[in-house]
């Protein structure tokens, strides 16, 4: 089973499972393909979009667990 953490690169994530862009825009991240989600952690971009990272990330990791 695949596991993410909050100081993933967004852009890293993606390769983890592509439908994790639908979380990500459900939570409010609508820039998934601006330049920053290439470098930006996943933490950092929930501090820019007022989102808790460590909820998301809990998220994230539920579904990848189904």
């Amino acid at each position: 089973m695949a596991k993410i953490s909050k100081d993933m690169i967004i852009s890293d994530l993606i390769q983890v499972d592509p439908n994790i862009v639908a979380i990500l825009m459900r939570a409010g991240m609508h820039c998934i393909g601006c330049p920053s989600a290439q470098g930006e952690s996943l933490e950092e971009a929930c501090m820019v979009h007022g989102i808790d990272a460590d909820l998301l990330t809990e998220q994230i990791n539920d579904y990848l667990a189904q």
